[in-house]
Parts: structure tokens; C-alpha cells; sequence
């Protein structure tokens, strides 16, 4: 399957999504000064409803790719309206599975692209899910490679996404954080607890109590 980004559809996609959701949500967002002016970057948002993905992108200064569910794939019209928007496909059942989108990914981080990853890897409505750790374990095994030629650590930039009350130009606070960043592939599990920590505040929720202990892929 060709995962090549159409970055002028992207562009149309977004302005016309900026359009529609200034009509339907008073959207704020904070803190792009923390997105790197340049360079790869990892995004990591609060996921809570399907329209965080546009959200995100609205957030952003740049086009990105994203990291989805192979299920999202099924249909060829769908997966490659998908894929030209940046969608990357992950089987999370069966990881083994998507060894292309993987080098893909890479591939993009070689070029310098923002990569955003949703780390709960579901919706989780005004509630925290638990963060996996296996995913930001692959780039950092990447990264850790990649330094014994490029030294400079890829940023990981927590976001959060925090809805108010359910009614017409309800508000919406988009609030990026400031980057994190680990050295070794060892590091993924604490590096996942310490995201989670961070889009918990930044999306005004309490975080999981025991979400240094997770084990999920």
C-alpha cells in the first residue's frame, strides 16, 4: 500500500476543518511555542472522541503523520483517503504485521516529520486510559540506532485536549506541553508514565494511580 502524504490535500483538509470547527467549538490553543521549529518530533494527545484527530492537527504548524488502527484500513477508498492524510496503519493485535508501516515511520522520522501517536490507543471519554509503552519502545530503540550517527534526542510532546460542557460553541482548550525526551529503549516504560502524568494535567484529569506499572502493548 502507498503511504505517501499528500501534503496539498492535507492542506485543504485543514482549512476547511479550521472553518467548520470555529463555527461549532470556540477553540484555544496553547503552548505551540513548545512544538521544535524543526526537526522530527514525536505527538502524543489526550484521545477522548474521533475529532481529537483533526483537533490535533488544527494544533500543529505543519502537516503530520499519524499512527492508526489497521481496522481503519479495510476499505480501499477509505485507506487511501487515509494514507494521503498522513494515516499510518498498526495491527495492534499482531505488531509483526506491520513491519512496513514501521520502517515507514522511521523513514519519516529520517526526514524530520512530526509523528502524532496517540499513546492510550483508544478513546477514553473524560477519563485517563493506560499508556503503552511498546510503540514509543520502538523509537527509542530507533533513536538509540540512529545516535551513533546523530546524537540529538527526538522530542516527545505531550498534548492535551480538554472539552466543556456538551452544548453549541461549546469550548475546547487544546494545551501542548513541553518536550520530554529519553535516551535508551530501556527507558520506554518510565517515558510512557511520565507522558501520561503530563497529558493528565494538561487535559485537567486525574491521572491512573498505577500507570507506572502498565505492561500493555
Amino acid at each position: 500500500m502507498n503511504l505517501r502524504r499528500s501534503d496539498f490535500l492535507h492542506f485543504i483538509i485543514r482549512s476547511v476543518s479550521f472553518f467548520i470547527f470555529r463555527i461549532i467549538y470556540r477553540l484555544k490553543i496553547e503552548g505551540r511555542e513548545n512544538l521544535p521549529p524543526e526537526g522530527p518530533a514525536i505527538i502524543l494527545p489526550k484521545h477522548q472522541f474521533w475529532i481529537d484527530v483533526p483537533i490535533a492537527a488544527l494544533a500543529l504548524w505543519r502537516p503530520a503523520s499519524y499512527i492508526a488502527k489497521q481496522e481503519l484500513f479495510a476499505y480501499p477508498v477509505i485507506r487511501h483517503f487515509i494514507a494521503a492524510l498522513g494515516g499510518v496503519p498498526i495491527d495492534r493485535l499482531k505488531p509483526v504485521k506491520s513491519l512496513d508501516s514501521f520502517r515507514y515511520v522511521e523513514h519519516l522520522l529520517q526526514k524530520g516529520d512530526f509523528i502524532v501517536l496517540y499513546p492510550e490507543g483508544t478513546y477514553y471519554p473524560h477519563c485517563m486510559g493506560r499508556g503503552k509503552h511498546r510503540f514509543i519502545q520502538r523509537l527509542l530503540a530507533f533513536q538509540e540506532k540512529k545516535g551513533r550517527r546523530e546524537p540529538k534526542l527526538v522530542p516527545f510532546v505531550p498534548m492535551g485536549i480538554q472539552f466543556a460542557e456538551k452544548k453549541f460553541r461549546s469550548a475546547v482548550n487544546v494545551k501542548i506541553g513541553k518536550p520530554l525526551f529519553a535516551r535508551e529503549e530501556g527507558e520506554a516504560m518510565a517515558l510512557t508514565s511520565l507522558i501520561m502524568e503530563q497529558i493528565a494535567q494538561l487535559s485537567g484529569l486525574p491521572p491512573l494511580k498505577d500507570d507506572r506499572r502498565e505492561h500493555s502493548a
